[in-house]
């Protein structure tokens, strides 16, 4: 990898308070930065470390770093954007700040590629939804106490299934698709040969067609249109 160069600002990001105070998780977060900086004339001006319980929404910590980037012209830097781009609100923050970013563990990554994450996110929230909804219904339907403990506790583990599922898929195919238009294969026909190519399978595992690109990209294409504005 090769040596970087310019002025950095770092953002971890800890789940509990225990975890923020132990360093759990911490160091680890701090190291993958340190080994992709590599050398090089580079800064790294601050670190900003946030701890959140899960509960709420506001990230002081993340407010902070990006007026420090905007302040020293410097670049914001995380460790993992997997696990970020699935927040909606570090996402909107992110886009709203227009600072230039780089994800130690996808450092080729663009605001398209945070964007269409983000809308998978969405989309995937919704999907949860409705098939709660569903099954709700369903339930009622057959005579289900609502109130039933084990019924919750079903449509607890059904919903952290189709997340991890969700987000596992998107996780894999998004920056080979991407990938793929950058070499200038746009079409939905032309994109699905590739991935068939390279044994990429389908969320349901199957082989790809136009069809079920077109259905993948469909609800992106306006925030891919937008952050080519």
């Amino acid at each position: 990898m090769p040596p970087h160069q310019g002025k950095f600002i770092a953002y971890f990001r800890v789940s509990t308070d225990k975890q923020g105070k132990s360093g759990l998780g911490l160091e680890a977060q701090r190291k993958a930065v340190l080994d992709y900086l590599n050398g090089g004339r580079w800064s790294l001006m601050q670190e900003f470390v946030e701890i959140e319980s899960g509960k709420h929404n506001d990230r002081p910590q993340l407010t902070a770093a990006l007026a420090a980037c905007k302040k020293h012209r410097a670049k914001l830097v995380i460790a993992k954007l997997d696990r970020l781009s699935r927040n909606l609100a570090f996402i909107a923050a992110l886009m709203e700040s227009g600072v230039e970013f780089v994800a130690v563990d996808n450092p080729h990554a663009t605001k398209l590629t945070v964007h269409i994450l983000a809308a998978v996110a969405e989309h995937e929230r919704e999907m949860i939804s409705e098939r709660t909804k569903a099954a709700l219904k369903a339930a009622k339907a057959r005579g289900t106490r609502l109130g039933n403990p084990q019924l919750a506790k079903a449509a607890k583990r059904g919903t952290a299934a189709v997340k991890a599922n969700a987000r596992q898929f998107a996780a894999n195919v998004l920056p080979i698709i991407e990938e793929i238009e950058r070499a200038g294969i746009t079409s939905h026909n032309a994109i699905a040969a590739k991935l068939n190519e390279r044994n990429v399978r389908t969320a349901r595992g199957g082989k790809w067609t136009h069809v079920q690109v077109g259905a993948v990209l469909r609800p992106f294409e306006h925030a891919a249109v937008g952050a080519h504005q």
